[in-house]
This record gives C-alpha cells, sequence and structure tokens, in this order.
C-alpha cells in the first residue's frame, strides 16, 4: 500500500489572525526558491533612492555624500544629528522615520547601515544640534527564506509564507503573514541547520513585528 503524506495546508500553520487582510502583505519572493507555507522569511531592500538636505539654521557647512541605500531599509525620513561637535570632527546620532536610534557615527567617516552615507566636515565645524534629513523613498522590497547569517536583511526574521510558492525560476509573488497574528510554532518551516538558539532570535522576531508564536 503507498503510503500518502499529508502537505501542510496554505495558511495551516495559522491559530488566529484579525478580519480582513490587516495581517497579511503581498510580497516578492526572489527567485531560486520553492518554499513551503509556514516558511519563516526575512525582508531584503534591492532598489530605492535617497536625498539628503541639511536642516535650516544649521552653523557647520560640511557636506553629505556618497548615499545610498543599505539593507532593511524603510521609506520616510532619517535624521542624522550631532550630539558631540569637535575641530575638524564630531559625534552624530541616526534617527529612523519612527524615531529609533540605529547608530552613531563619525564626521568625515562612513557610516553603514540601513542608510549608507559620508558626512564631510567642512570650513565651518558642525556643531551640536546641526542636522541632515535623509529622504528615502521607492524602496523595492524582497523576502528570502530567513538566513541567521545574512547581511541583507535576511537575518531578521520579518514573516510568515501564507502559501507553497515555487520560485524556482523567477521572482513570484507570494502572500506573507506580517502582523497581528497567532502562528503554531510547530508548523513553522525554517532553514536547514538553524541552531536552537537562532531558533529562538527569529521567535523574539516575529513576536517584535506582532506575530505570535505558540
Amino acid at each position: 500500500m503507498t503510503e500518502l503524506v499529508e502537505k501542510l495546508h496554505a495558511g495551516g500553520f495559522l491559530i488566529s489572525m484579525p478580519k480582513g487582510n490587516r495581517a497579511v502583505d503581498n510580497g516578492i519572493l526572489v527567485s531560486g526558491q520553492n518554499l513551503l507555507a509556514g516558511a519563516v522569511l526575512g525582508k531584503t531592500v534591492t532598489a530605492g533612492t535617497i536625498t539628503a538636505a541639511a536642516a535650516a539654521g544649521n552653523v557647520g557647512n560640511g557636506t553629505m555624500g556618497s548615499l545610498s541605500v543599505g539593507a532593511a531599509a524603510k521609506e520616510g525620513v532619517y535624521k542624522v544629528t550631532i550630539v558631540e561637535p569637535a575641530t575638524n570632527a564630531g559625534e552624530f546620532a541616526v534617527e529612523d522615520p519612527e524615531g529609533k536610534t540605529i547608530g552613531n557615527g563619525t564626521v568625515a567617516v562612513a557610516f553603514t547601515g540601513p542608510v549608507n552615507f559620508t558626512l564631510a566636515d567642512g570650513a565651518t565645524d558642525f556643531t551640536a544640534g546641526d542636522q541632515f534629513n535623509l529622504t528615502v523613498s521607492q524602496l523595492t522590497v524582497k523576502h528570502k527564506v530567513l538566513a541567521p547569517a545574512g547581511t541583507d536583511g535576511s537575518q531578521v526574521a520579518a514573516g510568515v509564507l501564507l502559501a507553497d510558492t515555487d520560485a524556482s525560476a523567477a521572482d513570484k509573488a507570494c502572500v506573507i503573514v506580517a502582523r497581528q497574528a497567532e502562528v503554531n510554532g510547530a508548523e513553522l518551516v525554517y532553514p536547514g541547520g538553524i541552531t536552537a538558539a537562532e531558533k529562538s532570535i527569529a521567535v523574539a522576531q516575529l513576536q517584535a513585528a506582532g506575530i505570535l508564536v505558540r
């Protein structure tokens, strides 16, 4: 007799979610992947535009250059604020569009993160409170299977694939459970070789996004 094995159904890992579409997003699964429903996904940024503007009233006249969008960037305005002025130098803090500090850096030294830039020193030194606004727009967001050792955003668990999706040959549209949901942890699909510690981190990341793993 042939033994039949039932696969996980689309959304079979869900315990609860609100009515409507608040818990899900349309997404793009990066080509080269053939994933099952319940696969834990990371999110990458593959394109985007970024512009910089000095705040009115800045004392220092240094300029912002070498701008690019980094992994896990968000659309909106990033703020770069001088917190420790110094002669021909200085320290700054970077806030994301939600007002969260994402890092600190040094004038004339490249900053790398969700936004990448170099704040150059000018003829007039910066003073505390001098600020630049970096506006990020037109992001192209795609999803990959969670990769704890990744550096492109895929190392952070950002959602769960709702249904089997075969993107082996090309990028493929998909539906992702991204927030406001309870899921059965025993039915989530993690990448091969993931450690218990890495899985615990992924669960915490999902819960931070509003996906409760039971």
